[in-house]
C-alpha cells in the first residue's frame, strides 16, 4: 500500500490521545498490523511486539492519571537498527553480528525516547553497516518507495535510514530515529517526502551507537513536519521542550551555491527547486547565487575515501580479516579503501577539514543559512541499481554529494518536501553552520509554512 501524505502530525496525534479519541494501545496495534504485511517485513530487522504493548498500556494508565511525561507520550516511533537495545545483538542492517553478544545497556537516545514516553515498534533496516546513500540491502531486502511503488519493481527509498523512512510513510511509526553521517537521514526524507533533520552532530548522544565515522555521524528524526522534528531533537539532545516560532523570511539571507550541488540534476527536481527559490524571494528572503569554491575542493580532499572510509576501516577490520564474504560486496568495497589510508593521510585530513570548515564560515558571514536541492534526483529504481556496479556507484555517488557537505562543515540540516501532491518527492535543504540548529529549525517552519500555502 502507497501511504498518501500529508501524515498525521505527532501534536495532532497527542491531541487525539489527550482528548480521548483514541488510546495509545490503539495506535501500537495500529503499527504493529502494519509491520506484517506489505514492506513491513524489509522495513524491520526487529519487532518489539510485546515490549511494545506493555509500554502503550503503561502510557495509557499515566495518561489517565492526568500525567504525561512529554508531546510525545504513548506514540509509536521507530530507531534504526544500530542503536543498541539491551538484551538483542545489534545487527546495522548485517547478518554479520547475528550471533554477536547482545547489548548490556540501551543506547542513551532510546532510553530518552523511552523516558519521554514514545513507544519502539522495532528495529528499521538500513545499508548495511550505514555505508551508502541508496537504502539497498541484500540481507533484509530493499523496502520500497511509497512513489511508483508498484511500477517496475519500485524505487529506492534512500538511505542509510531506509527501514525508518517506510515506517513513518506507511505508519507503522509515527516517526523514526536515524542516524546521518553523509545524509542518511536527510536522503531518505527527501526521497519518500518526509522531513529530516540532521543536527549539529555533538548534541545528541552517540553513546550505544553502533559508527560509522566518528568525526562525522549525527543522530535525528524522519518525521512528517518541523515542529515534530523540533520535539524530538529537544527530546534526543536533552534540550528543554520549547515553543518553536516561525521566523520572518522577509529579510532572511541565503546562500544558493551555483557549483556542485546543482549538477546532475533532473527536471523533476529542477522545477521544483525553481518554485522553492521564486517563493522565497516572494516571501522577501534575499537569494544570493554564488560559487562557494570550498565545494569544489571537497572531493579532491576525500579522493582516499575521506573520514568514512578510514574510520570504518578501523572499526571493520578484525571482521573483514576472516569473514569479508559475509559482507554487502558493495559495502566491502567502500571499507576496505580505508586500508591504504596512512596516519599521515588521516591527519592530513583533519588538518584540511578545519581549513574547509573555516573557508566556508567565511563565505557564510553575510549569510543566515545555505539552501539546496536536498538530492539532485528523484528516486531511481531498485532494479537499475542492483544489476550495475556502475549505477549503482554512480547513484550512490550523486545522492550523497549534497548532504554529505553538511556533515564535513560539522553543520546543522533539514530537508523540507518541496514537491506538488502527486508530484516525485522532492527535498529542499536548508543549512546552517553547527550550532545555529535552533536558528534553522525557526527559518524551516516558516519556509514549510510558505511550501504549505503554495500547495493551495
Amino acid at each position: 500500500m502507497t501511504q498518501a501524505l500529508p501524515l498525521p502530525s505527532l501534536e495532532l496525534a497527542s491531541q487525539r490521545l489527550h482528548g480521548g479519541e483514541t488510546t495509545s494501545v490503539q495506535l501500537t496495534e495500529q503499527a504493529l498490523a502494519r509491520t506484517m504485511s506489505g514492506e513491513g517485513p524489509k522495513v524491520f530487522t526487529r519487532v518489539f511486539q510485546g515490549a511494545a504493548l506493555a509500554e502503550a498500556r503503561a502510557s495509557d494508565v499515566l495518561r489517565a492519571a492526568g500525567l504525561a511525561r512529554s508531546p510525545i507520550e504513548g506514540l509509536p516511533v521507530s530507531v534504526k537498527d544500530l542503536f543498541d537495545i539491551a538484551g538483542f545483538p545489534t545487527l546495522g542492517g548485517s547478518r554479520l553480528l547475528a550471533d554477536a553478544p547482545p547489548a548490556q545497556r540501551t543506547a542513551e537516545v532510546v532510553q530518552r525516547l523511552r523516558q519521554a514516553g514514545a513507544v519502539i515498534v522495532g528495529t528499521t533496516n538500513m545499508t548495511e553497516f550505514a555505508y551508502s546513500g541508496l537504502g539497498i540491502n541484500p540481507h533484509y531486502g530493499t523496502p520500497r518507495n511509497p512513489w511508483q511503488r508498484d511500477e517496475g519493481g519500485g524505487r529506492i527509498p534512500g538511505g542509510s535510514s531506509s527501514g525508518a523512512a517506510i515506517s513513518v510513510t506507511d505508519g507503522m511509526a509515527m516517526a523514526a530515529i536515524g542516524s546521518d553521517t553523509g545524509g542518511s537521514v536527510r536522503i531518505p526524507s527527501a526521497l519518500c517526502g518526509l522531513t529530516g533533520f540532521k543536527p549539529t552532530a555533538r548534541r545528541v548522544s552517540m553513546e550505544g551507537v553502533l559508527p560509522l565515522s566518528a568525526n562525522l555521524d549525527s543522530i535525528g528524526p524522519l518525521a512528517p513536519s518541523v515542529r515534530c522534528c523540533a520535539t524530538l531533537d529537544a527530546i534526543l539532545s536533552g534540550e528543554p521542550l520549547g515553543e518553536l516560532h516561525a521566523a520572518p523570511l522577509q529579510g532572511l539571507r541565503l546562500l544558493a551555491p551555483t557549483n556542485v550541488v546543482l549538477d546532475g540534476m533532473d527536471a523533476t527536481v529542477a522545477a521544483a527547486w525553481e518554485r522553492a527559490l521564486s517563493l522565497l524571494s516572494q516571501a522577501g528572503a534575499h537569494i544570493t547565487h554564488v560559487v562557494v569554491a570550498p565545494f569544489g575542493e571537497l572531493a579532491d580532499i576525500n579522493s582516499k575515501g575521506g573520514f568514512t572510509a578510514a574510520e570504518a576501516w578501523a572499526w571493520h577490520r578484525h571482521h573483514i580479516a576472516t569473514r569479508l564474504s559475509e559482507y554487502d560486496p558493495r559495502v566491502g568495497t567502500r571499507i576496505l579503501r580505508g586500508k591504504d589510508i596512512s596516519a599521515a593521510d588521516y591527519i592530513d585530513l583533519l588538518a584540511r577539514r578545519r581549513q574547509w570548515i573555516a573557508a566556508v564560515s567565511a563565505q557564510m558571514a553575510d549569510h543566515d543559512l545555505i539552501v539546496m536541492p536536498t538530492v539532485p534526483v528523484v528516486a531511481p529504481k531498485i532494479a537499475d541499481l542492483t544489476q550495475s556496479d556502475e549505477a549503482y556507484f554512480g547513484a550512490n555517488g550523486l545522492i550523497l554529494r549534497n548532504p554529505t557537505l553538511i556533515n564535513f562543515l560539522d553543520g546543522c540540516a533539514i530537508s523540507l518536501p518541496c514537491h506538488r501532491a502527486g508530484e516525485a518527492p522532492v527535498g529542499l535543504s536548508l543549512a546552517g553552520l553547527g550550532g545555529q540548529d535552533r536558528r534553522l529549525l525557526s527559518v524551516a517552519l516558516a519556509v514549510e509554512q510558505l511550501l504549505a500555502s503554495a500547495q493551495g
